[in-house]
């Protein structure tokens, strides 16, 4: 099979998983081998165990169709991860997919996604560099919501608050400047719901290249 970008193919296995086990059809791993054209059963084997590692799948053992899904996984979402937001001097914002990483949320797939944390702006909030941050696309935000916002193609992380002209995009650290700015060069790309932090390896999916 073609390789697909990282994080991918097992994104849709587990795409593919879900909805055969929410129909209550639990797929074989050969049916995964072959519904995903791989030639080795053991490549379809490697990503299931993946899965299971990652707790988004169960295994009961000894049972060829022994994969089941949590409780409550109905809900549960993969967020793509798309590259690095700024807590602290602006940086291009760049759509690079390093992973996926599993969520809750009852929204549609596609209004929430994760960026990973640089700078230190917001380290009194307790977001630190290499975090990372759960965002939901919305336009509405209020006063003291945690936004992401673009200003000319540059992305940060900060504390919103709207004045009588201007918006004005505070930090959570005395060491960095308040941003004032005109509403008409600002554009909300969403409002941090959640903060992620891994002491030890990330959980998040990413394409084995043996596949």
């Amino acid at each position: 099979m073609a390789y697909s970008k990282p994080g991918q193919t097992r994104n849709r296995i587990y795409r593919f998983m879900r909805q055969r086990l929410l129909e209550g059809d639990p797929p074989t791993v050969r049916e995964v081998q072959q519904a995903f054209g791989m030639r080795a059963v053991q490549s379809a084997k490697s990503h299931l165990n993946a899965l299971v590692k990652e707790g988004l799948l169960i295994q009961e053992p000894g049972r060829a169709r022994g994969y089941r899904l949590p409780v409550q996984s109905a809900s549960m979402r993969l967020a793509p991860v798309v590259g690095n937001v700024s807590a602290g001097p602006f940086n291009l914002a760049v759509e690079d997919i390093e992973g996926y990483m599993p969520v809750h949320s009852r929204l549609a797939e596609g209004s929430i996604f994760a960026l990973r944390v640089r700078g230190e702006s917001m380290q009194d909030a307790g977001i630190l560099p290499g975090d990372i941050v759960v965002v939901r696309r919305q336009v509405e935000i209020r006063s003291g919501d945690i936004i992401v916002a673009l200003i000319d193609d540059e992305a940060t992380i900060k504390e919103y608050y709207r004045t009588s002209g201007d918006v004005e995009l505070r930090p959570r650290n005395s060491e960095y400047p308040i941003l004032t700015v005109h509403p008409e060069h600002l554009t909300v790309v969403g409002k941090v719901v959640e903060v992620r932090r891994f002491l030890e390896s990330e959980g998040l999916l990413k394409e084995e290249m043996s596949a």
